[in-house]
């Protein structure tokens, strides 16, 4: 079972990250944006089952938990870090972690696409409770969701989307687009 090792704020007030030792998943991330999403995740149905929960991401050592804007924090810290600590890890747990699977034509700037996203942008992100993936790419836009406490945090949808956009045009591809949903 994993323990909670820290609690960490994030740029988001509404999103905590909840460290954890030993890891929750050896590979990939899981991320709901609801109670219906997570059926079936354990982790991510406790969570919601606690109320004021609006989204969670998670991935190998953290957890990030938003909730709504009414709801307080000391109301949900301790519930949340009990709903982890619960958590019976097993003993093959690895993420999904999906990307889908471009057009022949996009396989290779995809792939330096994201590989800039996994050294440039995916550490900073998951420093800050959050992650990113890629939902589409048709060799000219690439379309992103962002995850945990990026996912409802005004800076990602503005500033950092920008920066990764003008990187993508200034290392990739002028004409990429990028856009989030």
């Amino acid at each position: 079972m994993p323990k909670v090792i820290n609690i960490e704020p994030t740029p988001n007030p509404d999103a905590l990250k909840f460290l954890v030792n030993p890891a929750i998943l050896k590979a990939g991330s899981r991320s709901f944006k609801d109670f219906g999403a997570a059926v079936g995740d354990p982790l991510g149905s406790a969570l919601f089952g606690l109320g004021k929960v609006t989204s969670v991401f998670y991935m190998d050592r953290f957890v990030t938990v938003n909730k709504e804007p009414s709801a307080e924090w000391s109301d949900l810290i301790d519930p949340i870090c009990e709903a982890i600590e619960d958590l019976k890890l097993p003993d093959d747990a690895t993420g999904e972690g999906p990307r889908p699977a471009p057009s022949a034509d996009a396989n290779e700037t995809l792939a330096r696409i994201n590989s800039l996203l996994d050294t440039r942008i995916r550490p900073g992100l998951a420093g800050d409770g959050g992650g990113l993936e890629v939902i589409s790419f048709d060799g000219q836009t690439l379309e992103i969701s962002y995850h945990g406490a990026c996912g409802s945090c005004p800076s990602s949808t503005s500033g950092t989307l920008r920066y990764i956009e003008g990187m993508l045009q200034e290392e990739v591809d002028p004409a990429i687009r990028v856009i989030s949903w």
